[in-house]
């Protein structure tokens, strides 16, 4: 049976390049310092206006105004919704604290038992992203966490720390969680359930005896009865158990299936800070093996490869005595793609292999006064006529320096 992955799940197949591959790898090399040189090159937050569709919400009484959304650039154009918010001790260090403390009993909770959901919480590999609050700005997830690994299933938790207060003095963190599975061949996520990811952040901070209230809930704020969707294609290879857990119908389905929410977020208040939680390290490779449409440069609605070949991943965080936490992470791969005539079943070769280049750098910061992030993407398809690339650049920090650049360049 032929599995062909839709294009906007196709993540690591192209690469980015308003710098070259060279240019890549010195980020990689200097650390966090380029990310201060690069604030000379950035363009002022100006170019990156407060996004539309930001919506008023009272937490316990305060007032705010944020963008109920996360996005993967400055533009506006959302991605995942917002549904947790952390108020008082609960800057984004001390949530990432307070998780990965417990251990992975959740049977109190009805949760079922097996991974993910008997795992404990670690840091997370993932794009970074970027949501925007009133007083505030933009602000990026330079913590990122999961419950889980990154493959085949997990939870997957983005905090954006916010340093104005709300209007009752009380600091405060927005959070976007997801439940999703590897979509197999390949190194990308498909979003499975938004409720059930949030359930389990706030049944793992209620177990974790840190709250100083109930959890509870905001008014709607971003898109309901659901968010984005599940394509069919993909729905219909996951194991009826699963499609049961997500609150979704039986297999097989004609239409994507919509990931349902509530449009409201929970609201957790922390009373107290967990000891701090020390550094962690991953190292793993992936293997795509997979019949895709072309990602970049494609020439109409049939324009499919076949991609195979690893993609190595590597990532480390650190907290130290002062409480800043830092991180740097990336992926790599040299890919070889086929093209292929998916009017035929199976898809049949129709063309000479080629060689595409992968890569990702990411490099974060976070401490009382200032935060940062920035990644820079690059897919790149060397040629003799001359590379085919894509280059994706974000930035953010709480200096004002943001930065969001995609650059495409077709032969």
């Amino acid at each position: 049976m032929k599995t062909l992955v839709p294009f906007a799940l196709v993540l690591l197949l192209v690469v980015t390049a308003g710098c070259d591959v060279g240019s890549v790898n010195a980020l990689k090399q200097s650390g966090f310092a380029r990310l201060g040189t690069e604030r000379a090159a950035t363009t002022v937050s100006a170019a990156y206006p407060a996004p539309a569709g930001r919506v008023p919400v009272d937490l316990g009484g305060a007032q705010a105004s944020l963008w109920p959304y996360t996005g993967e650039g400055l533009d506006g154009v959302g991605s995942d919704p917002v549904n947790l918010v952390f108020l008082g001790e609960a800057d984004p260090v001390a949530v990432r604290d307070a998780l990965m403390a417990l251990d992975g009993n959740r049977s109190a909770f009805g949760f079922p038992q097996g991974a993910p959901f008997d795992a404990r919480w670690s840091d997370a590999v993932g794009g970074v992203q970027a949501t925007y609050v009133d007083g505030e700005g933009w602000t990026g997830s330079v913590i990122q966490l999961q419950l889980g690994d990154y493959a085949p299933l997990r939870v997957h938790l983005r905090l954006f720390r916010v340093r104005a207060p709300l209007s009752n003095g009380v600091a405060w963190t927005v959070g976007a969680a997801h439940f999703e599975v590897l979509i197999p061949g390949t190194a990308d996520h498909q979003v499975l359930s938004w409720e059930l990811a949030e359930q389990i952040v706030a049944a793992d901070l209620a177990r974790s005896g840190l709250l100083g209230a109930a959890p509870s809930q905001t008014a709607a704020l971003n898109a309901a009865p659901s968010y984005r969707a599940i394509p069919a294609v993909i729905y219909n290879e996951l194991p009826a158990e699963l499609a049961q857990l997500v609150g979704g119908p039986a297999a097989p389905v004609a239409q994507d299936v919509p990931i349902a929410t509530d449009g409201r977020a929970t609201v957790l208040t922390l009373a107290r800070r967990a000891p701090r939680a020390g550094p962690t390290a991953q190292h793993f490779t992936l293997t795509y093996g997979q019949v895709v449409p072309r990602p970049l440069c494609a020439e109409g609605p049939y324009d499919y490869i076949q991609v195979q070949g690893p993609v190595t991943f590597d990532a480390e965080a650190e907290v130290d005595a002062s409480g800043r936490y830092a991180f740097k992470s990336g992926y790599s791969g040299r890919l070889v793609a086929v093209p292929v005539d998916v009017t035929q079943d199976p898809p049949a070769a129709s063309g000479a292999p080629f060689e595409a280049h992968v890569s990702e750098q990411q490099h974060g910061a976070l401490d009382l006064d200032a935060s940062e992030v920035a990644s820079i993407t690059q897919r790149l398809v060397p040629g003799a006529g001359g590379s085919e690339f894509e280059h994706r650049f974000l930035r953010v920090a709480t200096d004002g320096a943001l930065r969001s650049q995609v650059e495409t360049r077709c032969r």
